[in-house]
């Protein structure tokens, strides 16, 4: 499988109810666990962060109920959360994006720290970065910094600059998905189409723009999952516009056509996640880098579950991919990468993510069990030296992140009110 990774790890503290989170993530990652455990708040997470950057801060905070919504639910509710993301950008690029929001009395928060750091791969030397610290820009690679206010981030000022462009515009076209079949059935409002809408409400633009050979993968797919369908299209109602099947009657060329009020949840559901998986942009530089669907195994026959998979992989070598899942059928393979897996499990209320236990990869490897026929059993459980390390991780300054992440800074064209 090609290396399609745009985030390669991801440290959280007190996002919702995961209290300490360090994982590594692959082109394809899988997070499994319970209802319940907290693997939707991993991906929101990652939303969080699109989100404050397409609309503001404060929406997105809002739009999760508030304080009380994304801090970590406690006794003594944390003051703060923060994520950080290591990240890989096209054309030999690579960095770390850090941010810690603190919360204050009467439903305040501001962001506390902010660091964007871009580097060439060929080298260990910085190419661009900043660090901001309540308000103030502490560390700059350009002359002349944006200005900074506490309650937004600093990457939407910053992507006015050559340098935090592409971070900017890889983070923003981050897309998440919970498919909601009643919203593919509607007769839809035509819109851009650059990019699916989360719950799919714009199914029909997207799927008007899609290049004609991923519009026949797509339908490929589809008619693994439903036999008889062997074309998708979209048909305009005057200013609205609507999807229509076309299935082939079995005693002859003649085509039958279904309007989608007149499909299948399970149908409508595969259509959006495959659209989600396969939606692209002509625009190389606006490509989607990362796509997070919850649960995409839901409506569909267990039998559909192979092709699911085939298709999670084939998308994964052009975008990274990471859902969440509880579906045994999805993961009874035994060729699937265990390093893909990562468990989820709550207890009083926290979560825990990481690797699966050492015993269950052991069994894993030597084939006497599938990743499936564990998750059966119970017996995918979250590695606890793992847990127990991401719970000692602590918040790092600017210089222990260069440390950590092995990236010099050159003085000649440093700008830093520290000096």
């Amino acid at each position: 499988m090609k290396d399609s990774t745009f985030i390669k790890r991801v440290i959280l503290k007190n996002y919702k109810s995961i209290a300490a989170c360090d994982v590594q993530l692959q082109p394809l990652t899988f997070l499994v666990g319970r209802n319940g455990s907290g693997k939707s708040n991993f991906l929101d997470a990652l939303r969080f962060v699109a989100d404050a950057l397409n609309t503001s801060l404060d929406h997105a905070i809002r739009d999760r109920g508030g304080h009380n919504g994304i801090r970590r639910q406690a006794r003594r509710r944390p003051k703060y959360l923060s994520i950080g993301l290591n990240f890989v950008l096209p054309d030999g690029f690579s960095g770390y994006y850090y941010l810690r929001i603190n919360f204050l009395p009467a439903k305040y928060f501001e962001v506390q720290n902010e660091v964007c750091i871009i580097q060439n791969k060929q080298s260990c030397i910085a190419d661009a970065y900043y660090r901001v610290e309540n308000g103030i820009v502490k560390d700059a690679s350009v002359e002349v910094a944006p200005a900074v206010t506490t309650d937004r981030l600093y990457l939407v000022n910053a992507s006015g600059l050559p340098e935090f462009r592409p971070v900017y515009d890889a983070f923003s076209r981050m897309g998440f998905y919970n498919i909601n079949p009643a919203y593919i059935r509607d007769i839809q409002i035509p819109d851009s189409g650059n990019m699916l809408n989360r719950n799919g409400s714009n199914i029909t633009s997207v799927l008007a723009n899609l290049p004609q050979s991923v519009k026949t993968h797509v339908e490929e797919y589809l008619t693994l999952v439903t036999p008889g369908i062997h074309e998708v299209q979209v048909k305009s109602l005057r200013n609205r516009e609507i999807i229509v099947f076309l299935q082939k009657v079995a005693d002859g060329d003649y085509v039958w056509r279904y309007y989608a009020n007149d499909m299948s949840d399970g149908t409508l559901r595969a259509l959006g996640i495959l659209v989600a998986l396969f939606q692209e942009n002509l625009d190389v530089e606006n490509h989607i880098k990362l796509v997070g669907i919850e649960e995409p195994e839901l409506a569909l026959h267990p039998a559909a579950a192979g092709v699911l998979l085939d298709a999670l992989r084939d998308a994964a070598c052009k975008t990274q991919v990471i859902i969440t899942s509880h579906s045994p059928d999805l993961l009874d393979n035994k060729d699937l990468d265990i390093d893909s897996i990562l468990a989820v499990e709550a207890h009083d209320g926290t979560t825990a993510i990481a690797p699966i236990d050492e015993a269950s990869r052991s069994v894993i490897r030597d084939r006497l069990f599938t990743t499936g026929e564990l998750l059966r059993l119970d017996q995918l459980q979250p590695d606890p030296i793992s847990v127990e390390a991401a719970a000692k991780t602590k918040q790092l300054t600017f210089t222990e992140i260069l440390k950590n992440e092995n990236i010099r800074i050159d003085k000649k064209n440093r700008r830093t009110d520290d000096l």
